[in-house]
This record gives structure tokens, sequence and C-alpha cells, in this order.
């Protein structure tokens, strides 16, 4: 098949599957090459490894150019600097930068709203497709975007380059924004945060819309779309769909360093069990009474613990079973699991309404997300 034949193939598979709904943005998706951004390769997940392997599938690759036109997140980068073309065989390490599945791209570029004219700016420039694709929409002129990696840049500039377009591409930290070119119509982030920056409140207009992914360390996230109002605060709700971001670099979590001693703290029946945080949307609820914490699964003394660390405080806890009951065992300046505990069943109490129905709200000094009737 043709690279066209496949940009048409992809835009009607992503209006059949409901991702991409109006003309302008299903023209975009027909225009603009995506393997023109793939063109250093990208990392397929080795089958069945554990630890999780990678392996690279470059361009001369027979499936390298179909692949390019799937409705998958295709990873760029690992560890930080490693890309396709240093590798030889496998590696197992942790992505770090990656071109996002189609399909969530123009939804997230729908959820937008643009409108002609809007300037946006655009936090997480990647490969450099989506930003393609918000060229195409408004016009090279309007879109701002920022990376903070500056070899992820260059590369994103050359591809973007190939595709004819040339807007403000800058390096940079994205959660800082860009206010040499503020006020902006429309700003977008495509990594995930665990809350907005005041920066891309003030550098919004008002009316105007921020739509991002509010994530926590315990890895349950949502996007967000977010009114600014004319007193310089914001507020919306989330929009559904269980979407997941590699989070924001300067916001990843501390490591944890030594777990404290396990076997010291106030120990009893648990009303929860570890168990309750699989859940997605449980799992969201308990980062709000414990936004600082970790998770770690371990084997000790022949059981399964579930350790929740906050490093910044020191608070932990521990739970495990025991004879179909759960235990707890917590220390520190807070009691973590009491607050999640809490949490969870008042949230339970108002009859477990989806995280689409929470309400958010940013202040100048914070973020506030509550769910109705709590």
């Amino acid at each position: 098949m043709t690279d066209k034949e496949l940009r048409e193939g992809l835009a009607r598979r992503l209006v059949d599957s409901s991702h991409l709904r109006t003309e302008p943005w299903r023209k975009a998706v027909e225009a603009v090459p995506r393997h023109e951004f793939l063109r250093g390769g990208f990392f397929e997940q080795v089958e069945d490894s554990a630890p999780t392997a990678w392996a690279p599938v470059m361009p001369n690759d027979p499936k390298w150019l179909e692949r390019c036109y799937d409705n998958d997140s295709l990873v760029t980068q690992i560890a930080g600097t490693i890309v396709p073309g240093d590798i030889r065989g496998e590696i197992m390490r942790a992505p770090t930068s990656s071109s996002t599945m189609p399909g969530l791209v123009v939804r997230m570029l729908e959820d937008l709203q643009v409108q002609d004219g809007h300037r946006v700016l655009e936090i997480g420039t990647g490969t450099g497709y989506s930003t393609s694709l918000l060229c195409h929409r408004l016009g090279e002129d309007l879109v701002t975007s920022v990376e903070v990696d500056e070899d992820v840049s260059v590369r994103a500039r050359t591809a973007l380059g190939r595709c004819g377009f040339a807007p403000n591409l800058i390096v940079g930290d994205g959660l800082a924004g860009h206010k040499d070119g503020a006020p902006y119509d429309r700003v977008i982030a495509t990594c995930g945060l665990l809350t907005v920056p005041r920066e891309l409140i003030e550098q919004t207009k008002p009316g105007g819309i921020i739509l991002v992914t509010l994530c926590g360390w315990l890895y349950s996230s949502e996007l967000a779309r977010l009114i600014v109002h004319e007193d310089g605060t914001a507020s919306g709700h989330f929009l559904g769909g269980q979407i997941s971001f590699m989070l924001a670099r300067p916001q990843l979590p501390p490591p944890l360093g030594l777990l404290p001693d396990l076997d010291e703290g106030a120990e009893r029946h648990a009303a929860l069990g570890a168990d309750v945080i699989n859940d997605w949307n449980t799992r969201f609820v308990a980062q709000l009474a414990a936004p600082g914490a970790q998770r770690v699964t371990l084997t000790r003394d022949g059981r399964t613990e579930h350790v929740l660390v906050d490093v910044d405080t020191g608070a932990w806890a521990v739970l495990w079973e025991n004879d179909g009951q759960w235990l707890v065992r917590q220390s520190g300046p807070s009691r973590m699991w009491d607050a999640v505990e809490d949490h969870i069943t008042r949230w339970r109490a108002a009859g477990t309404p989806p995280l689409e129905q929470f309400e958010i709200s940013l202040t100048s000094d914070r973020l506030s997300i509550t769910w109705p009737h709590c």
C-alpha cells in the first residue's frame, strides 16, 4: 500500500471508532504522513519478556511502514537518551518518549475545541506528529510547541520541515509555558501532570481552554478540560476514557531509596484491602487522599506485601492478607491508609460517581478535585 492509502485507511478507522468526528481533523490525518515522524525507527515490546524488553524496528524492516499507521503508541526513546538506531538486539529500560496512538491524538485535538484563528500552545512536542496536525488545521504561525529534550525537539523540527511545516518550536520546560507567545486561546499537554502549573493559566486567555491529563504516582490518570476565568482561576471536568501519558519529567516521582522498617508502626485490621486500588477509578480516589504515595509490591516472610510510601513526608503503610482478612501497619507523620480508606468510603457512600462527574478547580495556590455529594 502507498502511504497515501495508509493515511486514508487510518482516517477511516479513526472515524469508525469515533475518535475522529469532524472534517477539518479528518483532512489533517489524511494529509500528514505519520511515518515521516518515525524515520528514526521505533521500539516494539518483545513478546512474553519479563522484565519488559524492547527491540528496535527500523525503516528497512518490511513491517515498519504499515506499523506507522496502526492506531498504536510507538516508543521512540528509552532511558532518556537511547533511540532505536543505538540498539542491536534488545534493551530492558523504561520508555521516555513515544509517538502517541493517533486515535488518542485526534481525540484530544477534537476535545481541545479549536476554532480558526486560535493560538495554541502545546506542551511536549515529542515526534512532532500532533504538532503537524495542529499546523495543518490552524496554520504554523498559530502553533507553539515546547519540548524539554533538545534532541527530541531537533528530530521533530526536521520531520516537520519534511512535511512543510515550521511552527514555533521551543526547547525548555513546558510546565513554564512560553510567555513570549502568550496569551493563547488553547493549551494542550501531551504528558501527564500532577497539577496544572500557574504559568499555563496565566498564559491562557479568559475563556480559553486548557486540556491536560492529570495523574498521580499511583498511575491512575484522566483527561481534564479546564476553562480559564477572568479572575485567574480555572475549572472544569474530566472527559473519561482512562487516558494515560508518561509523566512530565520534572514531575516524576523521587527515588524510593531505602524502604522504611516495615515491622515498626501501628497495626490494625484494614477496612479495605490493597486490592481495592487495582480498580482504575478507585485508585484515582486513593491518589487524592495520598498524592505523594508510590506503590511497591514485595514478598517478605513468605507473604505478599503491598507498600505505599511517601518519600517527601516519610509516611508509609504496608498491607497484607492473613486468613482472608487484610491487615495494615502504618507509620510516619500521617496515617496514609486511614486517609485512603476515608476517601474511598465517602466516594462509595456518594454512589461511586464516575470521574467525569468530578469537579476540578484551580486557584492561585491549589488544585481541588471533588465528587458530587462528598
